[in-house]
């Protein structure tokens, strides 16, 4: 069944987001985004699908009213107080036949109910799990945000099928959700779960995420690279604004610049830039520029790219092909997304 809007209108949003019996859900993803994400998911009537992320349960009886009666929805949460209000709800509104939630690790997809026709996850893994892979169905979709960088705010949504074993990223949508995590937390925004690399200052701490962590085993670069940011020795504005924020950030990541770089300051806006551990640049969400002195390299190469980005005319989702190969490690297994600008769009791109 299409996304329609007389399909969403079926599934009463605020019994759902506003369960006064579940409390407050501090956080939950973009109603708006869901839709989006749904629909590129294209839910044939009658599939089965399993859903990674229950949260209030808004999206599994969405994906029921796509499915139909003759369809079924397996959702997995880590957090148990959210598995068992979604199946209460569900089941007050008659589809507890057609949707069942479990406690779990989702990454892991759920062997028992595969293969599954159709897979969609509202958080961003580390990589793209194999179990999603091993349990889709032939013909089968999946859509999930990924990481395309190893930093917290690299993430594009993303529709993949399978060949002969083999993931393909088929589509791509600027767009991302919170990182995946084994257990139930109360912020996922403060600091990220996964790619932070050192942490200043309590309660609104400052945190950055290094491209190079490899090299810095100590992490003793990270710090040096945040403390530099935190009392920069130069400070200006980027005249172009308003930034497309997600633009850029996937400019950079095709860029796979070795020293690329995310942060936080203060607990407040995000920043993506270039560091060393003697040299820092970073460009914040409102167009703010820091780094650590007027003639810094990273500074020099942040200038650089923001203008490569402009000449490729703030590039959207349409000018990159993607690549899913294979990790090296097993953390957890899987494939990796990297992005690449098209071949036509290169060399423009490139110029200095």
């Amino acid at each position: 069944m299409n996304l329609s809007d007389d399909t969403i209108s079926r599934v009463p949003e605020d019994v759902y987001l506003h369960d006064a019996r579940r409390g407050p859900t501090l956080h939950y993803s973009d109603p708006a985004a869901i839709h989006r994400d749904l629909a590129a998911l294209d839910v044939p009537d009658g599939a089965r699908v399993l859903e990674v992320g229950t949260g209030t349960g808004y999206s599994s009886a969405l994906l029921a009213e796509l499915a139909g009666p003759a369809g079924h929805i397996v959702s997995m949460d880590v957090d148990d107080h959210l598995v068992q209000a979604a199946n209460q709800l569900h089941g007050e509104r008659g589809i507890g036949t057609v949707v069942t939630c479990h406690t779990g690790d989702g990454l892991a997809g759920h062997p028992p109910g595969a293969p599954y026709g159709r897979i969609v996850a509202w958080l961003c893994p580390p990589r793209l799990p194999s179990s999603w892979v091993h349990q889709l169905a032939p013909d089968g979709r999946i859509v999930t945000c990924l990481p395309v960088a190893p930093l917290p705010s690299a993430n594009i949504i993303t529709t993949i099928t399978v060949h002969a074993g083999r993931p393909h990223a088929d589509q791509l949508t600027f767009g991302g959700y919170a990182q995946s995590h084994l257990t139930p937390i109360d912020d996922v925004h403060t600091i990220p779960p996964r790619w932070v690399d050192a942490i200043i200052g309590q309660p609104e701490p400052s945190w950055i995420s290094i491209s190079w962590r490899v090299s810095d085993p100590h992490r003793d670069g990270a710090r040096a690279a945040l403390h530099q940011l935190q009392r920069p020795g130069h400070t200006g504005r980027y005249e172009r604004t308003p930034l497309d924020w997600r633009s850029f950030t996937a400019f950079t990541a095709a860029l796979a610049d070795p020293n690329l770089t995310a942060v936080s300051l203060h607990g407040q806006g995000r920043g993506i830039g270039h560091t060393t551990p003697t040299s820092a640049a970073i460009i914040l969400t409102d167009g703010t520029i820091v780094a650590d002195h007027p003639e810094s390299v990273s500074l020099r190469t942040l200038h650089t790219w923001l203008r490569r980005w402009e000449q490729a005319a703030r590039p959207g989702p349409d000018a990159y092909t993607t690549m899913l190969t294979r990790a090296e490690d097993n953390d957890p297994p899987g494939w990796d997304l990297r992005l690449r600008i098209r071949p036509g769009d290169t060399k423009q791109a490139a110029r200095p």
